[in-house]
């Protein structure tokens, strides 16, 4: 049972200037600055993936998780300079499994996957270290300052991304802050509070709810979204395009263009541009906003069509009862009529869900912002 008396002691020289500050503030005239802390953080009792320990600086959290994790705390990585940032990730690790790993914390990106460490945004670096962390420490990764870099909006999705992962993987981490709004989104086991000496277990409560709204946009907006796309920047003028809105602020595009492929008997549409922004990957707005946007283009009288090369757009498809299969990952596209994008390997589903009344379609929004 993790329990320990932390001490930490340091010899202060008192120099003509420490001396005047404590002349000053009347601190008192120590040899020696000591700081000392008994800790009980039972975790043993119980089963649990996700712990937080939270407090304000100086409390000693640093130092706590120091003495009673020692090894698995992580501060940061070395990079390998001027490679892309999957190459220092370890080998055994297969490029499948990789790419569903970055994603799953919210690093969708393949652009972004092949660039170095050192080029990426500031929230890709924590999410990517993230990601990094749960590779190479798979038994218990103890995060320092965990989101202190990021601001506010990424530090919660992402930890809901995070969250997710440790809890899909059935591994264990540690979240070490300042930041006390991260508890909801982290939904931890439990939490000790090194300011009060306060150990306690959590009820899983789950995340937030996050409200989508969706609009039709003018195709213009998609230069908002084009810098993150996997294939291309170009869009089909003649696309119908989608927009998702959370907190006011729109995160996220699809479009739709004409689909005249051997399945489409002549009505029929399938998806043609879909991105999430990089700053609220992983909560699952991408499949969401296509499965909505498929419920609309259905009660217009539509077939819907996508073909996804994802692998993590592939497996939510997989497991949602609202698209069916029509052709397993492969090579070749001929099979649901598309003749593009034959050599990734790729896969296509049709929408089978519930569709909207047409009076219940996505209202216009003309500004892309």
């Amino acid at each position: 049972m993790p329990r320990a008396h932390v001490v930490r002691e340091t010899k202060i020289v008192r120099s003509a200037r420490v001396v005047q500050v404590e002349s000053i503030f009347d601190v008192p005239q120590e040899a020696k600055s000591r700081l000392e802390w008994d800790v009980n953080i039972p975790i043993e009792d119980r089963d649990w993936n996700i712990g937080l320990i939270v407090g304000p600086s100086g409390c000693g959290k640093s130092t706590i998780a120091n003495q009673m994790f020692g090894k698995n705390v992580v501060t940061e990585f070395a990079w390998q300079k001027g490679r892309s940032i999957i190459d220092s990730f370890p080998k055994a690790i297969g490029a499948k499994d990789l790419t569903l790993l970055l994603s799953s914390v919210g690093f969708s990106s393949p652009p972004a996957w092949v660039r170095p460490y050192d080029v990426l945004s500031t929230g890709e670096k924590f999410r990517v270290s993230m990601a990094r962390a749960l590779a190479e420490l798979p038994d218990l990764a103890v995060i320092d300052e965990f989101t202190s870099v990021v601001d506010r909006t990424v530090a919660q999705v992402g930890s809901s991304a995070i969250a997710k992962t440790v809890r899909k993987r059935g591994t264990k981490l540690i979240a070490i802050t300042c930041h006390y709004d991260v508890e909801a989104w982290l939904d931890p086991d439990w939490i000790y509070l090194p300011a009060e000496q306060r150990f306690a277990w959590r009820s899983l409560r789950g995340r937030p709810k996050v409200e989508l709204t969706i609009c039709r946009l003018h195709h213009s907006a998609w230069s908002l979204f084009a810098p993150y796309h996997y294939l291309t920047a170009d869009l089909n003028k003649a696309a119908v395009c989608f927009g998702a809105f959370y907190d006011g602020r729109l995160v996220g595009f699809h479009s739709y263009v004409p689909f005249f492929g051997r399945l489409s008997h002549g009505k029929a549409w399938r998806g043609h541009r879909s991105v999430v922004l990089p700053d609220f990957q992983g909560l699952g707005i991408g499949h969401h906003l296509i499965t909505e946007c498929a419920r609309i283009v259905g009660g217009w009288g539509y077939r819907v069509f996508r073909n996804s090369g994802h692998p993590a757009e592939i497996a939510a498809a997989q497991k949602d009862p609202n698209w069916k299969m029509i052709r397993a990952p492969s090579r070749t596209a001929a099979e649901a009529g598309v003749t593009r994008a034959n050599n990734r390997m790729t896969a296509s589903f049709e929408f089978i869900g519930a569709k909207l009344a047409t009076a219940d379609a996505a209202p216009f929004r003309e500004s892309p912002t």
